[in-house]
C-alpha cells in the first residue's frame, strides 16, 4: 500500500511539473506563430492548449483520484484517473482530427513561413517537450501512458518543424510541413486509438491481464486442501489497481485452527501479485454455491 502511495505522489508531481512546462510553452508558440506567419506553428500552439487542458485535468483527477474510499463509493475515487485517461484520448483524437485537417488542404496551397524564427522556436520545443515525455514516461499508471503520448505527439511534431525550417532554407519546398505533419499524426493517432481500447476493456471490468488471470488461478489450486475453484473475477479499478473475488471449495472438514492456517495460507500465495482488494468465498464439498445460478 505503501508503494502505491509514493507511485502516487511521483505521479501526481510528474503531471503538475508537464502541464506547467506545457502551458509555458504554449504562451511562447502563440507569440512565435504571429511573429513566424507560420499556420504550422500557430496549429501547434491551438494543438498544444489542447494538451495543456488535459494536462490540468489529469493533475486534478490525479489528486481527487487518492481521495478515501467512504459509504458511498466504497472501492474509493481511483476510477477518475482513468476517466481523465479516457478524456485525454478523446482530446488527442479531436486534436489530431483537426490538424490532419489544416495539414491536407495545405498540401494544394502551401505557405513559406519565417524559417529562422521556425528554426529557433522548434529547437525549443523539441528540448522542452522531449524533456516532459522524458518524465512522463517514467510513471507507470494507464493517465501518464495516455499523456505521454500527448507530449511524444508534441516532440514528433516539433522535430518535424526542425527538419523542415532547416531544409527550406536551402530549398523552396514549403509541402514538406504538412506531409510531415500528417504522417507523425497518423502514427500517434494509431497508438491512442490503441490505449482507448485498453481503457474502455477496462470500464467494461474485462480481465486487466489474461496471463495474470490464470496465474493467480493456477497457485490457488496448488494450495492443499483446496479442491476446485469457480466464480473467478479479476477486473481493475484504474489499470493498476487490481481486485479479485473467487470462491474455494475445500476437502473434508476443517478445524478451527484449520481454517484459520488456510486462510493465512491463501493471503501468503496471494501476496506477490499486490492485489487491492481481494473478496475470498470458501465452500465446503458438500455446500451448495449460492451463486450457483451464473454457471
Amino acid at each position: 500500500m505503501h508503494s502505491h502511495n509514493h507511485q502516487d505522489d511521483d505521479s501526481s508531481r510528474n503531471i503538475a511539473l508537464v502541464f506547467f512546462l506545457n502551458l509555458g510553452f504554449t504562451i511562447i508558440e502563440f507569440i512565435g506563430g504571429l511573429l513566424t506567419n507560420s499556420t504550422a506553428i500557430m496549429a501547434d500552439a491551438v494543438h498544444d492548449l489542447g494538451d495543456s487542458l488535459s494536462l490540468g485535468s489529469a493533475w486534478f483527477l490525479s489528486r481527487w483520484g487518492q481521495k478515501p474510499a467512504n459509504n458511498e463509493f466504497t472501492y474509493g475515487y481511483r476510477r477518475l484517473t482513468l476517466f481523465g485517461a479516457f478524456l485525454n484520448s478523446v482530446v488527442l483524437i479531436a486534436g489530431s482530427a483537426w490538424v490532419l485537417s489544416e495539414s491536407i488542404p495545405r498540401l494544394a496551397d502551401p505557405v513559406m513561413p519565417v524559417t529562422e524564427g521556425m528554426l529557433a522556436l522548434s529547437i525549443l520545443g523539441v528540448s522542452i517537450n522531449g524533456f516532459a515525455a522524458y518524465r512522463i514516461s517514467k510513471g507507470n499508471t494507464l493517465n501518464e501512458k495516455v499523456l505521454n503520448w500527448h507530449l511524444l505527439e508534441d516532440v514528433l511534431g516539433w522535430a518535424a518543424v526542425l527538419i523542415v525550417s532547416v531544409v527550406l532554407q536551402f530549398v523552396d519546398w514549403p509541402i514538406l510541413d504538412p506531409l510531415l505533419s500528417i504522417g507523425f499524426t497518423l502514427f500517434i493517432l494509431f497508438n491512442v486509438l490503441r490505449n482507448l481500447w485498453t481503457t474502455g476493456k477496462i470500464f467494461l471490468q474485462s480481465v486487466p491481464d489474461k496471463a495474470l488471470y490464470d496465474e493467480i488461478r493456477e497457485t490457488l489450486l496448488k494450495i492443499v486442501g483446496i479442491r476446485e475453484i469457480h466464480h473467478q473475477h479479476l477486473w481493475s479499478l484504474d489499470g493498476e489497481h487490481h481486485v479479485l473475488t473467487t470462491h474455494l471449495v475445500v476437502k473434508g472438514t476443517f478445524e478451527r485452527d484449520q481454517f484459520i492456517k488456510l486462510k493465512q495460507t491463501i493471503a501468503e500465495a496471494l501476496k506477490p501479485y499486490d492485489l487491492a482488494h481481494t473478496t475470498i468465498e470458501i465452500e465446503l464439498d458438500e455446500e451448495a454455491c449460492r451463486d450457483e445460478s451464473e454457471h
